[in-house]
């Protein structure tokens, strides 16, 4: 009964075009804890039991979220199901982990190691070249790489389908980052196969964020990438790295900045500018340019 009454509460919240990633299984484990103890309701005590299995207050209190939603929901048709609270495990908000910021030298030691990825003479060196230099390049999400077709790519740029927020945009592509594009192609359409994914495994299939994740950070431990905390890059933190370098282009002048600050934030496929100034980190280059604005300012110049 539960788990019939979770399988409606999903397709309900996916025909208002929530993705819930997750959702699926992590509430169908739930009905599965629920029924070893015989309920058919969600029961407060069985719901704080369930989610206290995850590693740390953060997801445990995520956990728990799920199940409330899915309760609020299933008590407008059926009462006896019970309210399960608020910041039972987790008492602050969750703080995002602070990017690694990548140098210029530090990513080009990350796409040389990749010509040491085995088999070197397949595709697959060559395939994650390509798909971390575009990730720095463009700030795709790597979600929205994995999912890049070849009809995708066009004269114009990429075109980044249904995205996050399943809204569609196209990128125009920097004439080097087109050219390096270009070359993969050549390779990717002599190997073939039937899948129309741009990336593709050696045996010819999508690749998956397991396999994309795990190669990163078999590169970034080889090459010895680590900041002074002992903090190791993300893949995400890619985005984070042409967020930044786009930044320290910005134009002179509060006008311009915001021009180019939006157009940043519509490029990087945001809702929100607000999400945009979270990517950015102070770097010198940028504190360099703070300081020389304020010191204009103060000797009575524009900002």
């Amino acid at each position: 009964m539960l788990k019939q009454a979770i399988d409606r509460y999903l397709e309900v919240r996916r025909a208002a075009g929530f993705e819930l990633k997750g959702y699926e299984s992590l509430l169908g484990d739930f009905a599965r804890f629920a029924m070893h103890r015989s309920e058919t309701h969600v029961r407060l005590e069985t719901a704080i039991d369930w989610a206290a299995q995850a590693p740390s207050p953060y997801q445990r209190e995520r956990r728990l979220a799920m199940v409330r939603r899915f309760a609020d929901h299933a008590r407008a048709e059926d009462p006896a199901h019970e309210i399960v609270p608020r910041n039972v495990f987790a008492k602050h908000k969750h703080r995002r982990p602070f990017p690694y910021i990548f140098s210029s030298e530090e990513l080009l030691q990350l796409l040389d190691a990749t010509a040491q990825l085995r088999p070197k003479r397949s595709l697959r060196p060559l395939t994650y070249y390509t798909l971390f230099g575009l990730l720095a390049a463009t700030g795709l999400r790597i979600s929205e790489a994995m999912h890049l077709v070849l009809d995708d790519v066009t004269t114009d740029g990429l075109v980044v389908r249904k995205t996050k927020f399943r809204k569609s945009r196209l990128l125009p592509l920097h004439e080097t980052t087109q050219a390096a594009l270009n070359r993969y192609l050549e390779q990717r359409q002599a190997v073939g196969g039937g899948d129309d994914h741009l990336f593709i495994s050696r045996k010819g299939r999508a690749l998956t964020y397991a396999m994309i994740n795990g190669t990163f950070h078999f590169l970034v431990k080889r090459i010895q990438l680590r900041s002074e905390s002992g903090q190791r890059p993300r893949i995400h933190d890619l985005r984070h790295h042409y967020a930044l370098r786009a930044l320290e282009g910005s134009p002179g002048g509060h006008e311009r900045a915001t021009r180019h600050m939006l157009a940043l934030s519509t490029y990087l496929g945001h809702t929100h500018v607000s999400d945009t100034y979270w990517c950015l980190q102070a770097t010198p280059r940028l504190m360099v340019g703070i300081a020389d604005a304020c010191e204009a300012f103060i000797q009575g110049g524009k900002p």
